[in-house]
C-alpha cells in the first residue's frame, strides 16, 4: 500500500561527535542526532537526506544511535529514529580537468557500510573528508560510477545557484557536457528557481525534481520538501519514486517562490543594486563584479515554450519563521499545540490557530498555505522577502 511522506534530502551538519566543524558556515547545535530529533519531533518530516555522512565522525555518531538502540538500519536501506528515516549523504564539489569545476553533486548511499566504503575511495580523491562539500579531484563520471557501484543515487546540486552548479556558473549549456545523463536519477532546483523556470530546458524533462532545503540550521530544515508516495521512507522506496517505478513518485514539490532566493535577481555584488544582465559595470557604484540571477541565467539557456505538464504540482510555501511577527515564543506554543511544523502549515485550521494564536499570525499561516503571501524579490547573497499585505 502506498502512502505519502514528506522529505528533506538536503540538510549539513555543522558540527560532529568531537565538536570539531563540518560544514564551518552551519550552525554549531547542527549534529547528527539534533537533526534527527528535530525532523521527527518538530518538523513531523518522515525522510531525510544529510548530506555530510562521508566523514568518518559523523559515522562514529551513527553507529552509536545504533549501538545503544536508539536507531536502526532498514532492510531496504536508511536509518530509522522514532518516526524519522535517514538517508546518508555526501556533498561534493566536482574539480576535475574537464569542467574545471566547482559543480556541486549530492551522492545517496543505502547505508552505513556502503558509506563507508564510499569514504575510503574518496580519502584518495579529497583532501579533508571530515569536512562538508570538499572539492574532489577526479573526473565528474568517475565519481558516478563509484556512486552506481554502491547501488547510489546521484543527484546534480542546486543547478541554477550562481558560482557552484551545473549552469549557473555559466560555463554549461547542457549537463552531458560534465556527467553521463543516464546516471543521473533526478535535478534538485535550488532556492531560486521551481518547476516551470527549470522546464524552459528540454534536457531536464526527463528528470525527477526535488525539492531540498540546504538547510545550515535546525530551524531551516524544510524550508523547502516534497510529498513523496512511496510504500514506506526508506532509501529503495525514495529510489523508485525519482524514477517513477510501480506509483511511487513525488505527487507535490513544496518550495519558496523564486524571488525569495538569494540569487533570483542579477544584481551588483558590491552594493546589491539591481542589474541589467547584459551590463558589465554598475551604474550606481562602478562595480564590475556583477552575479547574474538564476531567472535571466534560465532565459539563456531556454530551449522550450510552453507548459511542460508532466510535473506535480509546485507549491510556494515559506518556513513559518518567516511569516511576519512571528517569534520564538509564539512558533514554541503552536508547536506545543499542534505537535509539528508540518501538520500546522498543511492540516490545522484557521479557527484552531486562532485559537492559540494571535489573529493576524493564523491569517499569515493560511495565506501561506494559499500561496497568498506579498514577495519581495532578492538577488546577490540576499534573501528575498514575505509580507501579508
Amino acid at each position: 500500500m502506498l502512502n505519502t511522506y514528506f522529505a528533506d534530502m538536503h540538510i549539513h551538519i555543522g558540527k560532529d561527535i568531537f565538536d570539531k566543524p563540518v560544514k564551518i558556515t552551519a550552525s554549531k547545535n547542527l549534529t547528527i542526532t539534533n537533526i534527527l530529533k528535530e525532523a521527527s519531533r518538530n518538523k513531523g518530516i518522515k525522510l531525510i537526506g544529510v548530506i555530510d555522512c562521508q566523514s568518518p565522525n559523523v559515522q562514529l555518531e551513527l553507529k552509536q544511535l545504533l549501538d545503544k538502540g536508539l536507531a536502526y538500519e532498514l532492510q531496504e536501506g536508511g536509518i530509522r529514529f522514532e518516526e524519522v528515516t535517514l538517508i546518508l549523504g555526501s556533498e561534493i564539489e566536482v574539480y576535475d580537468e574537464n569542467c574545471h569545476g566547482p559543480i556541486h553533486v549530492l551522492c545517496y548511499l543505502p547505508g552505513l557500510k556502503e558509506m563507508e566504503m564510499f569514504s575510503e575511495w574518496l580519502i584518495t580523491k579529497m583532501k579533508n573528508i571530515t569536512l562538508s562539500s570538499q572539492r574532489y579531484y577526479g573526473s565528474a563520471k568517475d565519481l558516478q560510477y563509484k556512486v552506481k557501484e554502491l547501488s547510489g543515487i546521484f543527484i546534480p546540486a542546486h543547478v541554477f545557484t550562481p558560482y557552484k552548479s551545473l549552469y549557473g556558473r555559466g560555463v554549461f549549456s547542457s549537463l552531458k557536457e560534465v556527467f553521463d545523463s543516464d546516471l543521473i536519477d533526478g535535478i534538485e532546483l535550488g532556492l531560486s528557481s521551481d518547476t516551470s523556470m527549470a522546464d524552459q530546458i528540454t534536457e531536464l524533462h526527463s528528470y525527477t525534481f526535488v525539492t531540498n532545503s540546504d538547510a545550515h540550521s535546525l530551524a531551516k530544515i524544510g524550508r523547502e520538501y516534497q510529498e513523496v508516495l512511496m510504500e514506506e521512507p526508506s532509501f529503495k522506496e525514495f529510489n523508485y519514486a525519482l524514477h517513477r517505478v510501480d506509483g511511487r513518485k513525488i505527487i507535490r514539490n513544496f518550495g519558496m517562490n523564486p524571488k525569495l532566493g538569494k540569487y533570483h535577481n542579477t544584481v551588483c555584488d558590491k552594493c546589491l543594486n539591481a542589474m541589467n544582465p547584459n551590463m558589465l559595470v554598475c551604474d550606481n557604484c562602478g562595480s564590475k563584479k556583477i552575479v547574474k540571477g538564476v531567472a535571466d541565467r534560465i532565459k539563456e539557456l531556454a530551449n522550450f515554450e510552453g507548459d511542460y505538464n508532466e510535473r506535480p504540482p509546485y507549491l510556494y510555501q515559506v518556513p513559518l519563521e518567516y511569516l511576519p511577527k512571528l517569534g520564538p515564543k509564539t512558533f514554541k506554543k503552536l508547536l506545543d499545540h499542534f505537535d509539528t511544523e508540518m501538520n500546522i502549515i498543511h492540516h490545522v485550521s484557521y479557527e484552531k490557530l486562532a485559537e492559540v494564536v494571535p489573529e493576524h499570525i493564523a491569517k499569515s499561516i493560511i495565506l501561506m498555505r494559499e500561496g497568498k503571501l506579498s514577495i519581495h524579490a532578492g538577488g546577490g547573497g540576499k534573501y528575498g522577502s514575505v509580507s501579508d499585505t
